[in-house]
């Protein structure tokens, strides 16, 4: 039987061992991502100087995969994610966004978004009637968003001490 908290164990062998694959098929979801993302980690901690990463298939013969560390860890991140139950997109940094989409994915209204816009706080170009945002410039904006907030509770916590209220 393959020893399942040690790496990455494969269909065959889950099969092999006389899992059913009701069981293999929750075996391949957080779990196998949980244990490929652990896998990676460790290996990029063991290379820290490579700069490119060989990817062998847990039984194939076949060439080896080679790929740039930053995908490597790229995978990880992505992996972890996985692994948390969470849903990961992947968007091209050129990628225009509609209203809707970028209010959703602040998790704000469409008419809070567009008076952001219309502030002047996220850039955006107008397509005929219809306004379009840079994934990266709303980003930017959200990381922005965060630190500013971030600093706003730092300072009320310091406030709240200083007056005793904690």
């Amino acid at each position: 039987m393959p020893e399942l908290g040690r790496g990455l164990v494969t269909r065959r062998q889950l099969e092999d061992a006389g899992f059913a694959p009701t069981t293999i098929e929750r075996l391949t979801g957080p779990e196998i991502a949980d244990r490929a993302a652990m896998r990676i980690n460790e290996y990029l901690e063991r290379h820290p100087d490579d700069d490119l990463i060989e990817a062998i298939g847990e039984v194939g013969t076949g060439d080896a995969l080679v790929i740039p560390r930053a995908t490597a860890v790229m995978f990880a991140q992505i992996l972890d994610l996985l692994a948390q139950g969470r849903g990961v997109q992947i968007f091209p940094k050129e990628v225009e966004l509609s209203t809707q989409q970028a209010a959703d994915m602040l998790n704000v209204s469409r008419p809070y978004l567009i008076s952001l816009l219309e502030t002047g706080k996220i850039p955006f170009r107008k397509v005929g009637r219809h306004r379009r945002i840079r994934f990266e410039d709303l980003m930017a904006y959200k990381r922005q968003d965060d630190l500013d907030r971030r600093v706003a509770a730092d300072k009320l916590a310091e406030l709240t001490e200083e007056l005793d209220l904690y």
